[in-house]
């Protein structure tokens, strides 16, 4: 003798798999649904994963210094493309200076621009950027051949570049590029040195870009007397948040700002857990954003169980007569239709998590192919996210087609046509 709800389960089953084609098209909104849940919690997880990855290769000991005041939760008007003046090279100077900043290992300016850079009949639009003689050291970069320029060439404006291994290959190929010439809005560079190949870290390809002193890119190619951002490196990670306080200190002697609270701070200074932090805040908001976008086709399928569960009961209305006649009740009735929705929903759920997790290894292997390091992560709570709300709206969309369907007198039922 079956329990009540093996039969339940065993009528429901049958039913199901005697229109299997209708069957499959009910849950389909669910399979497509539960699918686009995984997929994008699986693809913000490992956009999430290579930004913070890419950020964390700058290293941990990083302090940023940004023209413009910023909210505490929020970017300077500087990194939304606004230019800002009130970071200069002297800003630079005093944060070296270990009397103002005791914990600080070198800060490095930079100007940035972009420039076509020539040689012989070659040219190749590359970004311009203006450092100053640490870099090597704040950024962890290395030089393949030749050197990096000295402080003295950055200060005496001297016409000198580095080229990245990308800017490199596109002008001279398998040729020696150490002392040749070229030419950078008709100014005449010497080339001293070459790049090691380093790749896109934080969003910027290192590998295409010119270097040149500082003072260089200022006066002679972009024109101004300020600086875009200022990177320093501190001597250990326990350290950062002194020299933050140490930075903000000398920067608002120098600029005669008298209130320390930072209200009137024309710069921002922040660390680069920071940054992470605030990157992370907005990457899982934008993450669960779009997943709630996605779980709102689950309510499209929902419908669809609904609709075709009410044809389901017209379709079936002398079954059912038949059915109380022999002595099924209105529970029996009830909980065999609420069990077809739970079913289909329930088997659409599984289907649409292993059709999330394929896409999501392919778009995971595709991006590891093209070079990022994007991590294949599927989320524990995404998978029970999705057949949860799956599961509810099974029920949800269940329960008028099956209240119908139980309601159905067994004489009208069975004079039905």
């Amino acid at each position: 003798m079956l329990s009540p709800i093996k039969q339940s389960i065993r009528a429901s089953t049958s039913a199901l798999l005697s229109n299997k084609v209708r069957s499959f098209l009910t849950m389909l909104g669910i399979i497509i649904g539960v699918g686009a849940v995984i997929v994008i919690m699986s693809v913000g997880a490992g956009a999430q994963s290579l930004i913070l990855g890419q950020i964390k290769n700058l290293g941990t000991n990083l302090i940023g210094v940004l023209p413009g005041k910023a909210d505490d939760n929020g970017p300077p008007a500087s990194a939304m493309g606004i230019v800002i003046t009130t970071l200069t090279y002297d800003d630079m100077l005093a944060l070296r200076d270990k009397k103002n900043v005791p914990h600080i290992v070198d800060a490095v300016g930079y100007t940035k621009g972009a420039g076509t850079v020539s040689w012989g009949a070659n040219s190749y639009d590359t970004n311009l950027s203006g450092a100053t003689a640490g870099y090597l050291d704040v950024e962890n970069a290395e030089v393949e051949k030749g050197r990096f320029f000295t402080e003295e060439e950055e200060k005496n404006m001297a016409r000198v570049a580095v080229l990245g291994s990308t800017v490199k290959k596109e002008l001279f190929g398998d040729s020696d590029a150490i002392g040749q010439k070229i030419k950078i809005k008709k100014h005449v560079f010497e080339v001293i040195g070459v790049m090691a190949e380093r790749g896109v870290v934080a969003f910027q390809d290192y590998d295409d870009q010119v270097f040149l002193p500082i003072k260089t890119m200022q006066k002679l190619i972009a024109g101004v007397n300020y600086l875009g951002i200022i990177r320093a490196k501190v001597d250990k990670k326990e350290n950062v948040e002194q020299t933050i306080r140490d930075v903000e200190a000398t920067l608002r002697e120098r600029h005669n700002i008298t209130d320390s609270s930072g209200k009137n701070d024309d710069f921002t200074v922040r660390s680069l857990a920071e940054a992470l932090n605030m990157i992370t805040k907005i990457t899982d908001a934008l993450k669960y954003f779009l997943a709630a976008m996605a779980a709102l086709s689950l309510l499209v399928g929902g419908i669809g169980i609904m609709n075709i569960m009410l044809v389901s009961v017209t379709e079936r209305t002398r079954e059912i007569g038949l059915r109380k006649a022999v002595g099924a009740n209105n529970f029996d009735i009830m909980s065999q239709f609420l069990m077809e929705a739970v079913i289909i929903t329930l088997i659409g759920g599984v289907i649409g998590i292993i059709v999330g997790v394929i896409i999501s290894y392919a778009i995971a292997a595709a991006a590891n192919f093209f070079g990022y390091d994007w991590a294949f992560i599927i989320s524990p709570i995404s998978v029970v996210l999705a057949v949860s709300v799956a599961g509810i709206i099974g029920l949800i969309f269940g329960i008028y087609p099956a209240r119908k369907a139980s309601r159905l007198e067994p004489m009208e039922a069975l004079r039905y046509e």
